[in-house]
């Protein structure tokens, strides 16, 4: 198995990084949707992008699908547990962007628009990254299935 791919896939991690997949990765892949599809009441990718445009994130259609496809794909992914490392990576950015541009300036309380939910997320996001899917996630499998392989 290549380096890459070895570091990519590896985790020594036990069932911790299970507990944050499964709830964080419902939570992302019904924001995604929300930006993507309009689903659970969200706006859709055009009303979604147009927001986006408003508040300077432009193209704003382009930054929508890139923050709906990063939440809803690396939801999934979180899911399942698999490329759970380049997932969380693509969250913790969209996590980092949404409490730059949008949250900071109301302080930290979720109640006032702050950045208290997207902090937590960006944590969770940040966790995955250096710990990888756990001991339950296909990264795992894989990852013995391409050791064994050879």
């Amino acid at each position: 198995m290549s380096t890459f791919i070895k570091r990519l896939l590896t985790t020594d991690a036990g069932f911790g990084p299970l507990a944050l997949r499964l709830p964080v990765g419902i939570i992302f892949i019904a924001h995604g949707a929300q930006k993507l599809f309009g689903a659970f009441g969200g706006y859709g990718l055009e009303g979604t992008g147009q927001w986006m445009g408003s508040i300077g994130l432009a193209p704003g259609i382009l930054m929508a699908l890139l923050a709906g496809g990063a939440e809803f794909f690396g939801g999934i992914a979180l899911l399942l547990g698999l490329l759970v490392r380049p997932a969380a990576a693509a969250l913790a950015v969209a996590m980092a962007v949404a409490i730059l541009a949008v949250h900071v300036g109301h302080g930290l309380f979720v109640a006032n628009n702050g950045y208290e939910y997207g902090l937590a997320l960006l944590a969770v996001a940040v966790a995955l990254l250096l710990s990888g899917g756990g001991r339950v996630s296909l990264d795992r499998a894989w990852a013995a299935r391409l050791s064994g392989a050879r």
